[in-house]
């Protein structure tokens, strides 16, 4: 059954000096979100430092990490589509616009009591339009920064599509197209390096060269598409925005350099002793383990 909250208080957040700061993981489905909040959400846990997770994908009903409130509790996929007749994207599209008209009342509860040394990070849906062209998340984005919440979107990519040099070039006009709707601090994320048997293939694709990845396509394409290739290279050439950072769940250096970067981009924890890079290797090769106050 469809369910809408009724909340009459306003965030109480508004009346702080400083607000809590948040994660906005978004990308294409099977991208690895889930598997990313829950590899940060251990590691920052390992360190004795806290992050409250907030699930937004109203077809998503299992989790590997703690869920502070969840979407569902205000309107689910399967309702939708039993209901009202619709597919699961039908009914996917459907429940983030309904999110979208009751922010105020879900959001600002889902929100409540949190502090200026809260985290947040929410794992959202797969449908990619919502991160391109449609209004929900960039509604929500706006209601965050009108209760000053400090937020940095991650948009994570399947490293599997280096594999094709046109799929790539496709993943990152997607993640310009967020970066160009969303207006936030952007980490971008070439995720499941720990599924690949050499990540040094990763390489040239952390910073793209897009006019060579041009070229690439023109050698396996026809000719009629090169002026095609040529142009989206100079797009993104030209608005100089892309630029990736890995994911190997299975290396802590490697998920504490990344987290380093996404807290970074909101000065999260800048109050704290925060280690720099060469700090951090002296530290590792000292004791073998991450200095205290880490954040990376």
């Amino acid at each position: 059954m469809l369910r809408r909250r009724n909340n009459n208080n306003n965030n109480n957040n508004n009346n702080n000096t400083k607000m809590p700061y948040a994660q906005l993981v978004i990308g294409p489905a099977g991208s690895g979100k889930s598997t990313y909040v829950e590899t940060i959400f251990q590691h920052c846990s390992a360190l004795g430092q806290r992050r409250h997770c907030i699930n937004l994908d109203p077809a998503a009903d299992q989790f590997n990490y703690p869920v502070t409130a969840d979407v569902n509790d205000l309107i689910t996929v399967d309702d939708v589509m039993d209901e009202l007749d619709l597919g699961p994207n039908g009914g996917l599209m459907y429940c983030m616009e309904y999110l979208e008209d009751n922010l105020d009342d879900w959001l600002s509860e889902a929100l409540e009591g949190f502090g200026e040394d809260d985290c947040v990070i929410f794992d959202c849906p797969g449908q990619i339009e919502l991160y391109s062209h449609h209004t929900c998340f960039r509604t929500f984005v706006d209601k965050l920064r009108d209760w000053g919440w400090q937020t940095v979107a991650v948009y994570i990519l399947d490293s599997t599509f280096i594999t094709d040099g046109a799929k790539f070039i496709a993943g990152c006009l997607q993640a310009q197209s967020a970066m160009m709707l969303l207006e936030l601090p952007h980490v971008n994320v070439l995720s499941k390096a720990d599924l690949l048997e050499d990540q040094s293939v990763l390489e040239p694709y952390l910073w793209p060269d897009h006019s060579r990845l041009a070229e690439e396509l023109n050698e396996s394409m026809p000719s009629e598409y090169r002026k095609l290739n040529t142009m989206l290279a100079q797009l993104m050439d030209d608005y100089s925005l892309i630029a990736f950072a890995k994911l190997d769940i299975s290396d802590e250096e490697c998920v504490a350099d990344l987290l380093y970067r996404v807290d970074n981009a909101i000065q999260f924890g800048e109050d704290a002793d925060v280690k720099t890079s060469r700090d951090l290797e002296l530290g590792d090769e000292q004791s073998g383990q991450l200095p205290e106050g880490y954040y990376d």
